[in-house]
């Protein structure tokens, strides 16, 4: 939870510096003057409080919020477009594998009648 002077934060996403520390975490719920955050990543408080030299914590809101993680996150659109994919990728893989099962039914049901055919005709 954070308390800020002048309103809770309108953003979806903000940041918090205190040092050489950024957290980047997610606004769940605004009360007032407070809000909840959530971030993705175990945060180290007790180095965050140690810093003695360090002015109070920074919030920096907005859409103009730059990503500093290693990995960046995936977009809602990039996150659909994989599970699209992997859904497409697996109705392929069971059709495939039913087109087999199908060949080889069809060709052990065949093959009696077929040898029959062939030894009648002296082949």
């Amino acid at each position: 939870m954070i308390q800020v002077s002048r309103g809770a934060p309108r953003a979806n996403t903000v940041e918090l510096r205190r040092g050489a520390h950024i957290i980047v975490a997610r606004v769940v719920w605004r009360d007032g003057s407070r809000a909840g955050l959530q971030a993705d990543d175990r945060l180290p408080v007790e180095e965050i409080l140690s810093l003695s030299q360090a002015p109070a914590l920074q919030l920096t809101a907005g859409s103009n919020l730059v990503e500093r993680r290693r990995t960046p996150r995936r977009t809602h659109d990039a996150n659909r477009l994989r599970a699209r994919f992997a859904e497409f990728a697996s109705v392929g893989v069971i059709a495939a594998s039913l087109a087999i099962t199908l060949f080889g039914i069809v060709q052990q049901a065949l093959a009696t009648p077929m040898n029959a055919i062939r030894a009648a005709l002296g082949g």
